[in-house]
C-alpha cells in the first residue's frame, strides 16, 4: 500500500529529473564529434589549464581522446552529482513529508506497523532510484552511439552505469537515516542539499591535495571516481563494501529512530 502509493508520487519528479538530466548528458556526447575533429587545439588548450583543476576533473588521466574519457570528464558529474541531488531530495522528503504534511494519521490508521512504513518508503526509495538509473544508461547508450564510438567496452560502460546507482542509493540512504530525526521537510531538504554539496567539495579537495588525500574516505564520490572505473573496467571492492555498509545502517537507524519517535498527528 505504502510503496504503491509513493511510486504514484514520484512519477511527475522522477520523469523531469530523467529529462533533465538524460538531456544534458545526451547533449554532452552530441558534441563530441567536434571536440574529435579539433583534438590538437584542444589538447594545446588544456595545457594553459592549471594543474589543480586537470586534477580534480580527471582530465590529466583521462583526457578528450575518445568518446568515454570525453563522457567521463563531463557527462558523468551531471550524472554524479545532480542525480545524488534528486536521490537525496527525494529519500530525504518521504518519510518526513508525513508529519510536515500532517497526513501521519491518516497514514497510521491503517493496518499497517511503523517498520513497514519505512521499509516500503525505503523500497519505493530504491525503484524509483532504479529506474532513473537504468533510463540514463539507456540515453547514454544513445548518445555513445550518437558520437560515433561502437567501441565502447561493454564492461567498462556496464561499471560506469552502475556506480553512479550505488551513489545515488548511497546518499538517499544518508538522507532518509538523517530525516527520521527531524519534523520539517524543509529543514530535511536544506540538510540532504547539504551533505551531497559538502561531500562533492571534500572529494575536490582530495583529488588537488596530496596533503588533505585522507578525505577521501568520507566522501562518496571518491568511491565512484570516474578514473579508476576506466582504468579498471571495475568500482573498487572495498568502496562497495563501505557504500552497501552505509546504505544498511542508515535504513537501520531510520528504522529504529522512528519506531521510537513521538509523531505529531
Amino acid at each position: 500500500m505504502v510503496f504503491k502509493r509513493e511510486w504514484r508520487r514520484a512519477q511527475k519528479a522522477l520523469w523531469i529529473w530523467v529529462l533533465a538530466i538524460g538531456g544534458m548528458s545526451f547533449l554532452i556526447m552530441s558534441i563530441y564529434p567536434q571536440f574529435a575533429e579539433n583534438k590538437d587545439q584542444l589538447q594545446d588548450l588544456l595545457k594553459l589549464y592549471p594543474e589543480a583543476m586537470l586534477k580534480a576533473f580527471n582530465i590529466d588521466q583521462l583526457g578528450f581522446d575518445t568518446a568515454l574519457g570525453f563522457y567521463a570528464i563531463e557527462g558523468y558529474l551531471f550524472v554524479t552529482l545532480f542525480g545524488s541531488i534528486y536521490a537525496a531530495l527525494l529519500a530525504g522528503g518521504i518519510l518526513v513529508k508525513e508529519e510536515s504534511d500532517r497526513t501521519i494519521e491518516f497514514l497510521l490508521a491503517k493496518p499497517i506497523s511503523r517498520i513497514q512504513v519505512v521499509l516500503q518508503k525505503a523500497t519505493g526509495v530504491l525503484a524509483v532510484l532504479l529506474v532513473f538509473n537504468v533510463m540514463i544508461t539507456i540515453i547514454n547508450y544513445v548518445g555513445f552511439r550518437v558520437a560515433g564510438d561502437d567501441q565502447v567496452d561493454t564492461q567498462t560502460f556496464i561499471m560506469i552505469s552502475l556506480a553512479p546507482f550505488m551513489l545515488h542509493v548511497t546518499f538517499a540512504a544518508i538522507a532518509f537515516g538523517v530525516s527520521a530525526f527531524f519534523r520539517k521537510q524543509r529543514l530535511v531538504t536544506s540538510i540532504a542539499l547539504g551533505i551531497v554539496l559538502g561531500s562533492y567539495f571534500l572529494s575536490i579537495v582530495a583529488s588537488i591535495s596530496d596533503k588533505l588525500s585522507g578525505l577521501k574516505w568520507i566522501t562518496p564520490f571518491e568511491y565512484v571516481t570516474s578514473a579508476y572505473i576506466i582504468e579498471h573496467a571495475t568500482i573498487n571492492p572495498v568502496y562497495i563494501l563501505i557504500m552497501l555498509t552505509v546504505i544498511i545502517l542508515s535504513v537501520a537507524v531510520a528504522i529504529m529512530k522512528y519506531h521510537k519517535k513521538d509523531l505529531i498527528v
